[in-house]
């Protein structure tokens, strides 16, 4: 698949991923590893919490996000490299057996003032469940390369005028 620059992208177009089924081993492990809290942990100790039954940390959530759009179609040249955030939520939890998916739409694309090499795009990557529902929101700033300047034809780079 084709790497996208700056000047391929504009305000409207929206990029989709694959699906992945999330595993209660998984949300455990991250958990164990990143976010050590019950509800992340054990089943049994989730059902008396907030959440009334196991669910992902938000940040298992992020990660998972980030893989689906790095095999995505939303495929930079340079990769996906952020410059911050506008907004991050997380509408509803994700549960042991849910699929997820993404798609990210462009927002604002802009070149950059002090960088002629590269610009700014703004996307918003909403990360959804198997029933359409939206579990994660992200709205974030990217740095984007742009297309290479054109070489000089063969045998013109010595010529000075």
């Amino acid at each position: 698949m084709e790497r996208l620059y700056l000047e391929d992208l504009a305000p409207g177009q929206v990029y989709r991923s694959g699906r992945r089924v999330v595993t209660a081993a998984e949300i455990t492990a991250f958990a164990a590893a990143y976010d050590p809290q019950p509800f992340h942990l054990d089943a049994e100790a989730a059902r008396d919490t907030l959440f009334g039954g196991l669910a992902a940390s938000g940040w298992h959530t992020a990660a998972l996000t980030m893989r689906l759009q790095v095999e995505g179609e939303f495929r930079l040249a340079g990769g996906l490299i952020g410059a911050g955030m506008d907004e991050l939520r997380w509408p509803r939890p994700v549960r042991p057996g849910d699929e997820l998916r993404t798609e990210t739409e462009i927002l604002e694309v802009r070149p950059s003032r002090s960088r002629p090499e590269q610009g700014l795009v703004k996307a918003r990557t909403t990360t959804f469940n198997q029933k359409n529902e939206p579990v994660q929101v992200l709205v974030a700033n990217l740095l984007v390369p742009r297309h290479p300047a054109e070489e000089p034809p063969s045998g013109l780079s010595a010529c000075r005028s």
